[in-house]
């Protein structure tokens, strides 16, 4: 009983200190600059760790122990060469573009390249597939309430609909206290609470792997000797998971064979340096919830400091997420053998296995501290997700359709208004993702998030690239036409129509395209940035700009 009044103690803590920073700030006189980029005046220390909140939402602190779970190597962590890669390039020339032409929504520069169509257009990919990935990423954290249910409740698991509805409840309440604090405070209220948060994470982090190597005999080299199967403990990865058969290399060559093993494999060297170099380029270049939080430092400089070193330090984070999957696979593998372990299809639930650790075994205290961790990556996302939704939706579209209010005060109040109708739009794509976790417990969470803006970003990314790295090239129609082909490319080589139709029907449509790769989520933004640049570069633009 004392150690959960310590847990509750600790949890409500967290939440008074993130209220009271979004009413500290939302005290001062702001105007939209202010509201929207903190008037440029935070310090690169507080971008890094607000870059770093983001990055490492409640997918990542559940999702990659899962992985870890699962795989029982480090393969995942790969992907951060390109990440890394991937900072350099958005440093050296995304990011100073936008300071040059002094944009707030980053689709702005778009309309100075281009025209308004393509800045609409792409500020609509954006809020669309902002809006699914944010709230899809809401219901990870409630994964906790039905681990606790059946904790206190042994032998009484909810059904579906109970499990909707506990995990419903709880999305909502997390959304409106973040949307309470981001309304209030702008964009310095979520840098300063994701400090703050981004200092809870690395403790729970650091707890958690400290407690599960100090409960195996031996600590680490103790795992290790249980940890003996082929791709245990693997760094890097060259090939595909399953070669070309030798049929298929009769009929279509070993090359393709191969190219094809490695485009359906998520995680491998080329996917290190190709697939992950445009999720990143994407996500750090082209997403107004990621760059907005890189347009607060004082100047260029100081936002590529804070960008690059957010890579490097992702890099431990990474490491120590997977490590913890990978020393609970041995803890419940081998050191405790526990009856009541989450299960799915026969074996543990990859999922859930984190939060059932955290919630059966941690000690009162430690417990709510890593709770807080979980609230901290969620509600650390979530409130520069709703400022730049109600940004980019208020500057790209609400300022034209409706006459602009002269008083930045009114200004300032559309954004406000803006953030809690996003909030109300996360909270029912949190709710649909809940529902369809509850009926399909089996669905892993890291493919769920990153997939959701696989299809969208490419073209979104194939556009800046254009108007980036070329004075000539692009044009309003030929752009919109270029995203609309990479988004269907991707659709298509991601087998998203075949999954349709055989739902539909039962029958294959594939059937003649067995060379064809069914890329992995790892693969989808880097099709779809190719084809639309290969379109779009078919296209003279008909008024130059210096963009």
């Amino acid at each position: 009983m004392y150690a959960l009044v310590f847990d509750l103690i600790i949890i409500g803590l967290y939440f008074a200190v993130i209220i009271g920073i979004g009413v500290y700030f939302g005290r001062r006189k702001q105007d939209t600059s202010d509201f929207a980029l903190g008037g440029r005046t935070i310090p690169w220390w507080a971008v890094l760790a607000s870059i770093l909140a983001a990055e490492i939402s409640a997918g990542t602190f559940f999702g990659a122990p899962g992985e870890g779970f699962e795989q029982r190597n480090f393969l995942y962590a790969q992907l951060m060469v390109g990440y890394l890669l991937a900072r350099l390039v958005v440093s050296a020339v995304f990011v100073p573009a936008f300071y040059k032409h002094n944009v707030v929504s980053i689709y702005e520069f778009l309309e100075i390249r281009f025209g308004p169509r393509t800045r609409r257009f792409a500020s609509v990919v954006f809020l669309i597939t902002r809006s699914l990935a944010s709230g899809a990423r809401l219901w990870v954290p409630t994964l906790l309430l039905i681990v606790i249910w059946n904790q206190l409740n042994p032998g009484e698991p909810l059904d579906k609909w109970q499990q909707f509805w506990l995990t419903g409840g709880a999305l909502l309440l997390i959304t409106l206290l973040t949307a309470a604090y981001t309304a209030i405070g702008g964009i310095r209220a979520v840098i300063w609470t994701d400090v703050l948060q981004i200092a809870v994470l690395f403790g729970a982090l650091g707890f958690s792997v400290w407690y599960l190597l100090s409960h195996i005999p031996g600590g680490w080299e103790g795992a290790k000797a249980y940890l003996d199967r082929p791709n245990d403990l693997l760094l890097w990865k060259w090939r595909g998971d399953v070669p070309p058969t030798a049929d298929f290399v009769a009929k279509y060559g070993g090359f393709w064979g191969e190219v094809k093993s490695v485009l359906e494999s998520s995680y491998n060297i080329w996917a290190a340096f190709l697939g992950s170099l445009f999720v990143t380029l994407a996500t750090h270049g082209t997403d107004q919830d990621m760059v907005q939080r890189m347009l607060t430092a004082k100047n260029t400089r100081q936002s590529a400091v804070a960008t690059i070193l957010s890579g490097i330090a992702d890099i431990p984070v990474t490491y120590a997420v997977l490590m913890i999957g990978i020393l609970l696979s041995v803890y419940y593998g081998h050191v405790v053998s526990d009856p009541n372990l989450p299960m799915i299809n026969g074996k543990p639930d990859a999922t859930t296995i984190f939060p059932y650790f955290v919630v059966d075994v941690m000690p009162g205290g430690l417990r709510g501290l890593v709770i807080a961790g979980v609230l901290a990556t969620t509600m650390g996302s979530l409130g520069t997700a709703m400022n730049s939704l109600a940004t980019s939706y208020s500057r790209d579209f609400h300022y034209r359709w409706f006459k602009t209010p002269e008083d930045e005060h009114a200004r300032v109040r559309i954004i406000r208004l803006s953030t809690v109708a996003f909030a109300l739009i996360l909270i029912l794509v949190g709710l649909a993702t809940a529902f369809v976790k509850a009926h399909n417990p089996g669905l892993t969470i890291i493919p769920i998030i990153l997939g959701s803006f696989g299809y969208t970003y490419g073209s979104l990314l194939g556009i800046f690239i254009v108007a980036l790295f070329t004075k000539t090239r692009g044009s309003e129609w030929g752009n919109l036409i270029a995203m609309i082909v990479g988004i269907l490319v991707v659709a298509f080589l991601s087998n998203l129509p075949n999954d349709i139709w055989k739902m539909l029907t039962g029958d294959d449509l594939y059937t003649n395209f067995e060379w064809m790769p069914v890329i992995k989520f790892t693969w989808r933004i880097m099709a779809g940035t190719l084809a639309t640049v290969a379109v779009a570069l078919c296209f003279r633009s008909k008024n130059l700009s210096d963009a």
